[in-house]
């Protein structure tokens, strides 16, 4: 089995091949980043990410070819709750393509509140009301309208025969679809204005969805995942009480719960959601997510903002330098604090400088600050799955990064086993196509695939765990009036 995958981020689209044994080979990658014409808006245009997913594929499959081989399958991964709407008819976006984090209709999600629904501006729902007023508004006809994620989209381009279709991984996230009782929410869709027929037709995540003949090597689509849960499969947490973390520009941390439904979709006592992780011959795969928004761009900060590193990849060496962070700490709360507080008021903040601070304490101390912000996601997730995991695997940018992964060891005490893959979404898009044409047989099969390239055990060293938590608190509502926001 050989796997062409496209992954489709939040800035760059990659497309690659993978065996049967997780190895990647002849990837391609292409930038496609949003653009931000104002503080809170976060625009994608619809067109290009399909034409650069197009392009993507065809030179992975020409290198493929060239060195005599041809996939099997193809598996599409993306991004989550960004929202595209397009006619059918033409197959033109109708609409300016929102991304995940566009926050234009968080008025529009309070307004609801005081109508009994709660929704985010992060999931699609009331971004796809957005972009449905703005169709109309040009006269587009009612009946042509579709709406869909990413995933959505690129395989409506990819298969040219008008399959709209997504799984419940994205689903889910998109505040419209009932996760429990497995179906689009009618009183959401009344309450926005949203027709059921815009939507797309809920298949499983594993299964034969058609046959993607916008390719020059046509291939039969076995896969759609949304990215997290893919890299969930793609670090083998494929089986109850295993769980992973990615730290890119932001940090998910996700544990597979297994196949017992959650009580209610809504967001759990200690700060994380419920999710579907994949469904596969009807069957549903649950797990459960904490999310922090800032982790990577920490890191940017310093290089963008204050200027005192040269690239991202020079804060190890420099973090390296100094033994501790010498009382410094930092709280990387630039847009708030999701899991497990969820304060939107709260800043970013630096406490314990004194005269003998250095650039490379302050860089230590913001690779300790997501090091702790990951332990906080991990003592929540476990706290509202009920599930205590042994080990955590982690994948990434920062899973480079070896000072941050011993600090993330020490924080969360016990051992970070090291994706061999820094991006493990685009195997575990795979090994879950694999679970349709045979090449695994099971979620056990998947599970017992994995082989960390690494595993960081912590040190024996006190984390100060309590003087992070003081620091926490002294940084949340710092806006007030964001702080008393809830989505």
């Amino acid at each position: 089995m050989t796997v062409l995958v496209i992954d489709v981020g939040s800035t760059s689209v990659r497309s690659s091949i993978v065996d049967a044994d997780g190895t990647v080979a002849h990837q391609t990658r292409r930038l496609a980043p949003p653009a931000t014409p104002f503080p809170g808006l976060v625009e994608i245009d619809p067109t290009a990410l399909a034409s650069v997913a197009l392009e993507c594929a065809e030179l992975t499959l020409g290198e493929a070819r060239q060195a005599g081989s041809r996939p099997d399958s193809l598996a599409v991964t993306a991004q989550r709750a960004s929202a595209v709407a397009w006619n059918a008819r033409t197959g033109a976006p109708v609409a300016t393509g929102l991304a995940w984090q566009d926050l234009r209709t968080a008025g529009t999600c309070l307004e609801l509140q005081q109508r009994g629904l709660r929704l985010s501006p992060s999931e699609s729902a009331t971004k796809f009301a957005w972009q449905v007023q703005q169709a109309l508004a040009e006269g587009v006809e009612p009946s042509a309208i579709r709406l869909g994620t990413v995933e959505s989209w690129v395989v409506w381009n990819l298969t040219r025969s008008g399959r709209h279709i997504t799984d419940p991984s994205n689903a889910a996230v998109t505040g419209l679809y009932g996760i429990t009782g497995g179906t689009w929410n009618d009183a959401v869709l009344e309450a926005l204005g949203l027709e059921r027929n815009w939507l797309p037709e809920v298949v499983d995540t594993c299964a034969e969805h058609g046959i993607a003949e916008a390719l020059s090597v046509p291939l039969p689509l076995r896969c759609l995942v949304g990215d997290q849960q893919a890299s969930l499969a793609g670090q083998g947490a494929t089986l109850p009480g295993l769980g992973k973390a990615t730290f890119g520009t932001g940090g998910m941390l996700d544990i597979c719960t297994g196949a017992a439904a959650p009580g209610s979709a809504m967001r759990s006592g200690h700060g994380c959601f419920p999710i579907v992780a994949w469904r596969q011959d009807g069957r549903v795969t649950w797990g459960v997510e904490a999310l922090m928004l800032t982790a990577g761009s920490a890191v940017e900060w310093l290089v963008e903002d204050l200027g005192v590193l040269s690239d991202a990849a020079e804060s190890d060496s420099v973090a390296a330098s100094c033994d501790d962070s010498d009382g410094v700490v930092v709280v990387p709360a630039f847009l708030g604090q999701a899991t497990p507080q969820w304060d939107f008021g709260a800043r970013g903040a630096v406490f314990g400088l004194s005269r003998g601070s250095g650039v490379a304490h302050l860089v230590r101390a913001v690779l300790e600050g997501v090091a702790h912000g990951g332990a906080d996601l991990l003592e929540a997730a476990e706290a509202d799955s009920a599930m205590t995991i042994g080990s955590l695997r982690v994948d990434g940018g920062m899973s480079a990064n070896r000072v941050f992964l011993q600090a993330l060891a020490d924080a969360c005490g016990r051992p970070v086993e090291v994706s061999p893959e820094l991006e493990a979404t685009t195997v575990g898009a795979a090994y879950l196509a694999g679970l349709v044409d045979g090449t695994w047989d099971s979620l056990e099969d998947i599970a017992k695939a994995w082989r960390p390239k690494e595993i960081v055990v912590p040190s024996g060293r006190d984390p100060q765990r309590d003087r992070w938590r003081r620091a926490v608190e002294r940084a949340l509502g710092w806006h007030p009036e964001l702080s008393a926001i809830q989505f």
